[in-house]
């Protein structure tokens, strides 16, 4: 999906500039959705040949950027406008103040665990379908969440420095801080509700 609606928002300085997610979505999501198109024509004629050492050879590229495009999916479809961003009452919100006893508490453990993302990684907010819990955790590079840890993703943010190098340089909290303020909230409880049933 296109950042496009989100650039009068981003425009405001709310989160991130147009430029940025122009760059971000045309440039790096791109650039993983053809490399992990690339990848799967390479795996399709491995498996067809039976050349195992080849599909064993292609896991890396698969991972890379197969989690860079569902992880880029997740993210815009986590945007909204600021003044759609509310975390309204209703199932999502109680377990959010079950698991952290705030909603503001969950926010800086997400926040600082995203901030504390050595290089460059993806904060997340997730469903732990064995304790029945929303979980804060993070990824390394483009890991995807339920692949990697097996949590379900709710929530994600993107610390790559691709995702506000033009806007906050390389300072990673402010994005971070700012980011919260554009979270489209709705979105997040239809994939908790999806993900707890």
């Amino acid at each position: 999906r296109s950042p496009n609606h989100l650039c009068p928002l981003c425009e405001t300085k709310a989160c991130v500039s147009a430029e940025t997610m122009t760059i971000h979505h045309t440039k790096h999501h791109n650039t993983y959705v053809t490399n992990l198109n690339a990848s799967l024509e390479k795996l399709d004629a491995a498996v067809s040949a039976g050349d195992v050492s080849s599909i064993i050879g292609l896991q890396g590229a698969l991972k890379f950027n197969g989690g860079g495009h569902l992880n880029h999916t997740l993210f815009w479809e986590n945007l909204a406008p600021a003044a759609d961003s509310e975390l309204k009452d209703g199932p999502l919100k109680d377990a959010i103040i079950a698991k952290f006893g705030s909603f503001d508490a969950m926010k800086a453990d997400v926040s600082a665990m995203s901030v504390a993302v050595q290089g460059s990684g993806w904060g997340w907010l997730g469903y732990d379908s064995k304790s029945k819990q929303i979980v804060a955790a993070t990824c390394a590079n483009q890991d995807p969440l339920q692949a990697t840890t097996g949590l379900v993703p709710l929530l994600g943010i993107d610390v790559w420095e691709h995702a506000y190098y033009v806007d906050y340089r390389n300072v990673r909290p402010d994005y971070v801080k700012a980011v919260w303020d554009v979270i489209n909230w709705d979105v997040v409880e239809k994939r908790f509700i999806a993900a707890s049933q």
